[in-house]
């Protein structure tokens, strides 16, 4: 039973990644596309009232700050999957050699949660309706935490992948 739900944990662990990704891509993605046909007279309507620029800005700023909200809040709840993982797999006859992966996975999540986050979303915030042309110096900075954050929830997901298939593959 413990090994299910340690398989279950990871596979939650994983795809909460992948979906808050997702989520965060198509939230900016989304407004080009509404930008381009609402499919709705009024948001038209109000757009052409206050501007492409300013409405794309307005939408990127929401975007963002869901975005910010998203990310922290996946941080804090991967404490817990994270948690429960590491006390399922401990406990299981072949867990030892399992349990560092998942302490990897751990202190990725520490990494990213007090050391990337942080700057990410105060730099972040200090971009929000600057011009980009020519590029702001904070937007390189923005760039590389931005990619290392990226990065290496990518790592953490490709370990949580490979502790999903060991734990599944072990005999019961």
């Amino acid at each position: 039973m413990a090994r299910g739900v340690a398989v279950f944990c990871v596979g939650l662990w994983v795809m909460g990644t992948v979906s808050v990704s997702v989520v965060a891509t198509q939230n900016f993605y989304t407004i080009d596309r509404l930008l381009a046909d609402a499919g709705h007279p009024r948001f038209d309507e109000l757009v052409e009232q206050i501007g492409d620029v300013e409405a794309r800005d307005f939408l990127r700023y929401v975007s963002s700050e869901l975005n910010r909200l998203f990310f922290q809040y996946w941080n804090y709840a991967q404490f817990l999957i994270g948690g429960v993982t590491m006390w399922l797999v401990v406990r299981l006859p072949d867990g030892a050699s399992l349990k560092w992966p998942v302490g990897v996975m751990l202190a990725i999540l520490v990494l990213l949660t007090f050391v990337v986050t942080p700057p990410i979303i105060a730099i972040g915030r200090g971009l929000d309706f600057v011009p980009r042309d020519p590029p702001p110096p904070s937007l390189a900075t923005f760039g590389i935490l931005h990619a290392a954050y990226t990065s290496l929830e990518m790592i953490k997901a490709a370990i949580g992948l490979w502790v999903g298939y060991r734990l599944s593959r072990a005999p019961v």
